[in-house]
């Protein structure tokens, strides 16, 4: 495989309470409104008061969501869900935090007893935005079982890969992706239950929304049958009676005890991407996200249990759980989601005029996409108070036209995978378009340079957590089975995030580039490596190298230099070029494939050092020429 080339797109920023549902729809205002913080006075005195103790023994869902239900029994609580779901059919579902409790421990029990899961045991979550997602993730933590969630649009080949590397005992997804799993399944030695997501019944699984109606409904039906059953005395129907008393128990109880996890015990798995190999596994325990993520939810979402937060990221990755779960569970909000297949602009918009949703988050790419939909001036948004952005620099055109737009600022965050908000523009405090803010109270925040010196503002380095003498515990712990990987990421007195920037005179910092190789396409993270294998298993392609392409909607987008074999000389580009696309996208997740592809045809294919020059020439000429390989977007 040819050596990655890397081309980066630079972002330099001075280059670029009520749950009434409101149906009316009007033009967007264009009023400017406050954004006074809702939960501290102002940057300095948040970054000077904030501290947050560490107890020994710390779960999420009892020592928060548990507390939650207490406050909204003794009505110390404003009468918001707990979480609230609708999608295109109309369906709607509404929970308050003392159904979110009684759901999450009836699926805990199903974790524990049907599936004989034992603390410590890791389940792979595969689901779209259904109820039944949210459900798992607060069941996992009940028991005490590490969550490991994926996106949907995982290949066969991506869940085998997660299934081994992870060694998980227990899958959970739906009909879609059942017969990957099921194709896989023997490969995979400690994989011992499935459970499906689905309203159709497969062989060796456990449906869950058959357990989950069987949780609900059988225990009425018991009860019934109970009183009638006792007016007769005959040894028959006592057992019956014994034998129903022991199947409400079993399967229709909402009583269970929440297991004491230490506050460092490992409590989910990432797999995030990298330069070279596959998706790293990178872990967190109960307070690095359960205490950690507080700082999103009170400082840079500014949330209060009057709030309901809309979130938009797939389910697979971690901004889910900053955004959907933790951040505001952690503040009483009400997680607010809309279950689309596919991205709509419209639907968005609609979404966001008629609920009263107060704050809403994205990736900058959806905001690009919403500023440009002609239909944007026939919404009002007249509960949406606050805006935020993460997974990619957002430019300041976007910005200006969203404000222009909604009278609203979007306040872009700066985070990873194996942190929680590292830096922040926050409520009260100027924003400098295209900045990222300036560091979390979770974090000190330095720009460092090879060696892990500290660097003057001005100047670009590598952006840098303080980690020495004492780790933040909004921090990952390790990448799980790569040691040498985790030790990489430390410098010194510092945790290197993989990204450069540098920090202004007034402590602002800015992004520029990936020190590494990663593409961030859409708030997605693609590693060149799975790109460039799933390309050279198709019988036209001799090499391939694949780095990133600025693009106007989704700020990068992966495109591929595509050496062919011989035989191929002589085939059609354009429609050769669809079916590689076509390829890569069955081979790994789709939203990796190369949308820009440029081929390179080889007369000699044992030219070997002439075909490896060529293709660093075009490669060259792209990064200083746009047009210098013809491509086909798609």
């Amino acid at each position: 495989m040819l050596a990655h080339v890397t081309m980066k797109m630079l972002h330099h920023a001075k280059c670029f309470q009520h749950l009434a549902i409101f149906g009316s729809v009007r033009a967007l205002h264009k009023d400017n409104r406050t954004a006074t913080p809702q939960n501290f006075s102002n940057y300095e005195s948040m970054k000077q008061d904030f501290k947050l103790g560490i107890p020994e023994y710390f779960n999420f869902a009892k020592d928060v969501l548990d507390q939650w239900t207490d406050k909204e029994k003794a009505g110390k609580k404003p009468s918001n869900p707990a979480f609230w779901w609708i999608n295109r059919n109309g369906e709607e579902v509404q929970w308050s935090f003392e159904e979110l409790g009684s759901l999450s421990r009836k699926f805990a029990n199903i974790l524990s007893e049907a599936c004989s899961l034992q603390r410590g045991d890791r389940v792979i979550l595969i689901l779209p935005r259904v109820p039944e997602w949210w459900l798992a993730n607060v069941a996992c933590l009940r028991t005490g079982t590490v969550l490991i969630p994926g996106t949907t649009q995982l290949t066969q080949k991506d869940i085998l890969y997660r299934l081994q590397s992870s060694k998980a005992n227990c899958i959970i997804t739906n009909d879609v992706l059942a017969p990957a799993v099921d194709a896989v399944a023997p490969k995979c030695e400690n994989l011992r239950s499935k459970l499906i997501v689905s309203e159709n019944s497969r062989e060796g699984w456990g449906n869950l929304k058959e357990m989950m109606k069987v949780l609900l409904c059988r225990p009425g039906w018991s009860t019934v049958a109970r009183s009638w059953l006792t007016a007769t005395s005959t040894s028959l129907v006592q057992a019956i009676l014994s034998f129903l008393s022991s199947w409400d128990y079993r399967h229709a109880s909402d009583s269970h005890t929440c297991v004491k996890t230490k506050h460092n015990e490992i409590m989910a798995i990432f797999f995030t991407s990298g330069t070279s190999g596959y998706p790293k596994m990178t872990a967190h325990t109960h307070s690095s996200f359960g205490l950690g993520l507080s700082v999103n939810g009170r400082f840079w979402l500014d949330l209060t249990p009057s709030d309901v937060m809309w979130n938009t990221s797939d389910t697979g990755w971690a901004k889910s759980a900053w955004s959907s779960v933790f951040s505001p569970w952690i503040q009483g909000a009400c997680v607010f989601t809309h279950h689309l297949p596919r991205f709509e602009p419209t639907s968005i918009l609609q979404t966001l005029s008629k609920y009263p949703i107060t704050v809403f988050c994205s990736a900058p790419t959806v905001y690009r996409m919403l500023v440009q939909n002609d239909m944007a001036r026939s919404y009002k948004f007249k509960s949406l108070k606050h805006c935020v952005s993460a997974g990619e620099p957002i430019t300041p055109d976007v910005t200006e036209k969203w404000r222009n737009k909604t009278g609203l600022d979007i306040y872009e965050g700066y985070g990873q995978t194996e942190t929680v908000l590292i830096c922040g523009n926050f409520k009260g405090m100027k924003i400098k378009p295209g900045s990222m803010g300036k560091p979390s109270p979770a974090f000190d925040v330095k720009i460092v340079d090879v060696n892990g010196n500290v660097l003057p503002p001005g100047q670009e380095g590598d952006i840098g957590i303080q980690v020495l003498p004492n780790r933040p515990f909004g921090l990952f712990t390790h990448y799980v089975d790569n040691p040498s990987k985790t030790a990489s990421t430390l410098r010194g007195n510092f945790y290197i995030t993989g990204d450069r920037g540098y920090m202004d005179e007034d402590g602002y910092f800015w992004f520029v580039a990936r020190a590494d190789d990663v593409i961030l396409s859409s708030g997605y993270r693609i590693g060149p490596f799975e790109v460039e294998n799933a390309l050279n298993e198709h019988p036209s392609v001799a090499e391939s190298a694949v780095v990133s392409s600025p693009d106007p909607i989704r700020g990068e987008v992966v495109k591929a230099f595509v050496v062919l074999n011989p035989d191929y000389k002589s085939h059609d580009q354009e429609q050769l070029i669809k079916e590689i696309q076509e390829h890569v996208k069955k081979t790994t997740a789709p939203y990796k494939y190369p949308r820009k592809v440029g081929i390179v045809i080889i007369m000699n294919i044992c030219s070997v050092l002439w075909t490896i020059s060529t293709v660093y020439f075009y490669i060259l000429m792209n990064i200083f020429f746009t047009h210098a390989i013809p491509h086909v977007p798609n």
